[in-house]
């Protein structure tokens, strides 16, 4: 659901732009996260693809946004770089569920201010894009566990191969049988 940009500019008491571009391609946390930063005070437009990510960046770049990684017509950097160059002073979060550290680094040079691991609340984002330029970012309360890290991993790569339990496996360097094993079980927390 793209919504059509105000063409208010919404401030806060400072006077500080307060425009946020949403772009993730899971509609529910898309919409909860919406409502979330429209009660922190928020002007927000939302994009459920790279490519109406971009559309949003070109007709009225924001003061922020917060931009999911990994989404079904391409990669959100592109939405970030493009940021970056149409509005240099923005802040952009990056979210992802499958983090890495060489993701990251190229992350903050294409111009991502933060790099926050999924599930993220809207507390969290919202301390993610209110933080000074010298702040650090404030550990995790309850940072993804190391076995659910794996899980997601190893959904990531399942998900990638067609839901290929084999070629999964292959790539993984494990015994299928043990692939089929992880993938019956819930995700771990």
């Amino acid at each position: 659901m793209d919504t059509a940009p105000t063409t208010d500019q919404v401030t806060d008491s400072a006077g500080r732009d307060m425009s946020l571009l949403l772009v993730d391609d899971d509609k529910p946390f898309l919409n909860r996260l919406a409502r979330a930063m429209e009660g922190r005070g928020y002007s927000v437009r939302t994009a459920e693809s790279v490519q109406a990510g971009l559309a949003a960046v070109e007709e009225e770049a924001p003061a922020y946004a917060v931009i999911d990684l990994r989404l079904g017509d391409g990669n959100g950097l592109d939405v970030i770089a493009r940021l970056k160059e149409k509005r240099p002073d923005a802040r952009g979060v990056v979210l992802t569920g499958y983090g890495n550290i060489a993701t990251a680094v190229s992350a903050v040079k294409l111009g991502a201010f933060d790099f926050l691991a999924k599930p993220a609340d809207a507390d969290e984002i919202h301390s993610a894009l209110a933080a000074g330029p010298n702040a650090r970012p404030v550990p995790p309360e309850n940072p993804m566990s190391a076995d659910r890290v794996r899980w997601e991993h190893i959904q990531r790569v399942y998900e990638l191969c067609s839901r290929n339990v084999s070629e999964t496996a292959r790539r993984l360097g494990m015994h299928r049988r043990t692939l089929q094993r992880i993938l019956a079980k819930r995700a771990p927390r």
